[in-house]
C-alpha cells in the first residue's frame, strides 16, 4: 500500500530535501540529517496521506466529497488534495487552532466548521454531516490508505539516508496520533531495516512514549493546550499503536522550550521554518544525546505552519543559542 501511494504521489508531492549542518552535528555530538517535509504542500507531510486517501477512493464516491477534522495541517493537506481533485471538502477544526491554519484552509476552498474541543466531539460532529450530505471521512491519522500516504516519507527518507552513506540511526518522528511514524517504521522495516523509528512528543502529551512503555494505550490526561497543536491528540491510534509497538524503539519528550529552541536553530541553521509540534523531532536529537544510539541521527522535520506571534518567541531563543 505504501508503494501504491507513492505511486499515485509521483508529480504531486514534492521529494523534501535531507539537510545537515555542521553546527547542528556539534550540538548534538553526532550526525544530523533533518528531512525537512515542512517544505512540502500546505506546508506539512500531511498532504501526503490526503492525496493518498482521497485518490484511493472510487470516482462515484469522491465526486460526493470529502470530510476531515483537524487542528491544522491535515485540515490544509485535505482541502488542497479534495480541490487538485476537483470534490468539496468540509474541514472541522478546533476553535483555538493557529488562525493561520484556520485562514489557510478556507483559502484554500475547503468549508470549515470550528468546535470547541475541550467539551464537544469532533468525531460526533463528523459522523452528523457524513450521515447528512453523503462525505467521506479521510481521517488524520487512523487510517491504512493515510498511513500508507505518510509512509512515502520513509521511503525517501530510506533511499536519501542510503546516498548519504547512513545504514544505521535513529530517525525521530513528530508524533500525534502515530499517522506519519507508522508509516515511517513500516517503509523502512522493508526498504532500511538499519534504520528505527522513535516517536517524539512534547510534555504533557506524551501518550506515546508512555503506551509503547506501558505495552498498552494510554490516554493524556489533557486534551488541549500547548505550543505543539500540531501533535496534540488524545492517545495513539488503534492502527498506529501495534505498528509502532512492534517497529518503532522508546519514544522520546521535550519540553516546549526545547521545540522553541529547534525553531531558532532550524532556521538559523537550516534556513527553514518550523513550527513546534514540527520542531519536536528535532529538539530531541539536539538536546536528548543521551537517549540516542550511533554516529547519525535522522529528524523528520514534519511541519512549519506556525504563527507570527510563536515564531518570534522562538527567535527570541537565537541569541543564547549562537
Amino acid at each position: 500500500m505504501i508503494e501504491a501511494a507513492a505511486a499515485r504521489l509521483d508529480g504531486h508531492a514534492r521529494r523534501t530535501p535531507l539537510l545537515s549542518s555542521p553546527f547542528l552535528d556539534e550540538i548534538a555530538g553526532r550526525r544530523v540529517l533533518v528531512k525537512a517535509e515542512c517544505l512540502q504542500h500546505t506546508g506539512s507531510f500531511k498532504f501526503r496521506g490526503a492525496w493518498a486517501a482521497i485518490s484511493g477512493l472510487p470516482p462515484g464516491v469522491r465526486a460526493r466529497g470529502v470530510l476531515a477534522y483537524s487542528s491544522g495541517n491535515h485540515a490544509q493537506g485535505v482541502a488542497l488534495a479534495a480541490r487538485m481533485h476537483g470534490v468539496p471538502a468540509v474541514i472541522i477544526m478546533p476553535a483555538d487552532a493557529p488562525r493561520l491554519k484556520i485562514d489557510n484552509t478556507r483559502a484554500l476552498g475547503a468549508e470549515v466548521i470550528l468546535y470547541d474541543r475541550a467539551g464537544e466531539s469532533r468525531e460526533e460532529i463528523g459522523a452528523a454531516l457524513e450521515a447528512e450530505r453523503g462525505l467521506t471521512l479521510i481521517k488524520p491519522y487512523d487510517a491504512a490508505e493515510t498511513i500508507a500516504g505518510q509512509g512515502s516519507v520513509g521511503l525517501e527518507i530510506a533511499e536519501q539516508a542510503a546516498e548519504e552513506g547512513v545504514e544505521t540511526a535513529d530517525v525521530l518522528v513528530c508524533c500525534g496520533g502515530g499517522g506519519l511514524t507508522s508509516g515511517v517504521a513500516l517503509a523502512l522495516e522493508a526498504r532500511a531495516p538499519g534504520l528505527r523509528a522513535r516517536p517524539a512528543e512534547p510534555e504533557g502529551f506524551d501518550d506515546t512514549a508512555r503506551s509503547l512503555a506501558a505495552g498498552r494505550i494510554l490516554r493524556n490526561k489533557a486534551m488541549a493546550g500547548g505550543l505543539c497543536d500540531a501533535i496534540v491528540t488524545p492517545q495513539p491510534g488503534e492502527l498506529t499503536f501495534p505498528i509502532m509497538a512492534r517497529l518503532c524503539g522508546p519514544g522520546l519528550v521535550v519540553t516546549e522550550e526545547e521545540a522553541l529552541r529547534a525553531m531558532a536553530l532550524a532556521f538559523l541553521r537550516l534556513k527553514i521554518v518550523l513550527e513546534p509540534g514540527g520542531a519536536v523531532a528535532l529538539a530531541a536529537a539536539l538536546f536528548r544525546p543521551d537517549r540516542i544510539a550511533g554516529e547519525a541521527v535522522i529528524a523528520v522535520a514534519s511541519g512549519g505552519n506556525v504563527d507570527p506571534d510563536t515564531f518570534r518567541l522562538a527567535l527570541d531563543r537565537l541569541a543564547p543559542a549562537r
